[in-house]
């Protein structure tokens, strides 16, 4: 088979699984909480690549120089800890669709991080794509609910709610791109170290996952997760999106990279936004307006032309 046709069927298949695990993430936060849903889902996520790391490189903990320790370790507190929660609350508050639409303009983020801390270009065609995928945002961020029949009050409720969302949204692009960058500056510090993209991840969630309960033993939250972990369907749930996500999802994203061009790879990585439409429309029978399809769209589009430059 070629080898190309494996990479872009894996790319695709990426972007499927990570759709469907963002609608298990959502179910999971409306039960237990984005913060408790984080906690656990990296537990869950440890284990399982621990297991992956024993099966394909034969060691329990990945060989690594302390300065990749440092900065993969930070990559996952900012990219994982704290964009994630961003992500988990943004599912809760405003639902799927329009988060993983925010969510795309994380590879803004890296791009521009990558230029203040990297010294990468930043060439024309990739300011174009930024642009054209704020404007894909934007058009469907902007777009009027059906609200009606609705009071006032709820309207105004509705309408901080969203506000609230999309920052919790844009939290979590942020911490997406700056944590590519600094995981990117981490696992290229020391040449003579090869660093497995499994080792990586592994690196990322076990310091992304001590941030996090360290966090909640400080804010007073670890009652609040062992009343989570009671909750028998939402761990369910956070276990599932635990696999099809970061353990399947991740899989087969690196199968993607290895086997077609980088670009392609990202590119077919992204298209989340145009899947998660028909998705919502079967499951929750919401209908997507003809402005949000229209802006999914744009936003992939601008984000082939940031990957392809």
């Amino acid at each position: 088979m070629d080898p190309n046709l494996i990479g872009e069927s894996a790319a695709v298949l990426t972007s499927c699984f990570w759709t469907f695990s963002s609608l298990l993430f959502t179910l999971a936060g409306r039960r237990l909480g984005s913060f408790s849903v984080n906690a656990y889902r990296s537990l869950m996520a440890i284990g399982l690549l621990l297991c992956a790391h024993v099966v394909l490189l034969g060691t329990l903990l990945p060989v690594a120089s302390g300065g990749q320790w440092f900065w993969l370790g930070l990559s996952g507190i900012v990219g994982l800890g704290i964009g994630d929660f961003g992500l988990f609350a943004a599912y809760v508050t405003i639902g799927p669709r329009l988060s993983v639409l925010i969510q795309a303009s994380s590879p803004i983020f890296a791009s521009l991080s990558a230029y203040f801390m990297l010294g990468e270009p930043l060439p024309q065609l990739a300011i174009l794509g930024i642009a054209v995928t704020l404007s894909g945002i934007i058009v469907v961020i902007l777009e009027r609910e059906e609200t009606s029949e609705e009071k006032l009050e709820e309207q105004l409720v509705a309408k901080k709610r969203k506000t609230i969302g999309v920052l919790f949204g844009t939290i979590s692009a942020m911490g997406q791109g700056f944590g590519l960058v600094l995981s990117k500056k981490g696992i290229y510090l020391d040449v003579s170290v090869a660093m497995n993209p499994v080792s990586a991840a592994l690196i990322r969630m076990i310091l992304a996952s001590a941030f996090v309960w360290i966090c909640a033993l400080f804010v007073g939250k670890l009652p609040a997760l062992r009343q989570a972990a009671t909750d028998k369907r939402g761990m369910k749930y956070t276990a599932a999106g635990a696999i099809v996500g970061p353990f399947v999802g991740m899989t087969l994203s690196m199968v993607a990279v290895s086997y077609t061009q980088p670009g392609i790879a990202q590119t077919l990585m992204s298209l989340m936004p145009i899947f998660i439409i028909p998705v919502i429309w079967i499951i929750y029978r919401e209908r997507t307006s003809w402005r949000g399809i229209l802006g999914a769209l744009v936003t992939v589009i601008g984000v082939a032309i940031l990957f392809l430059t």
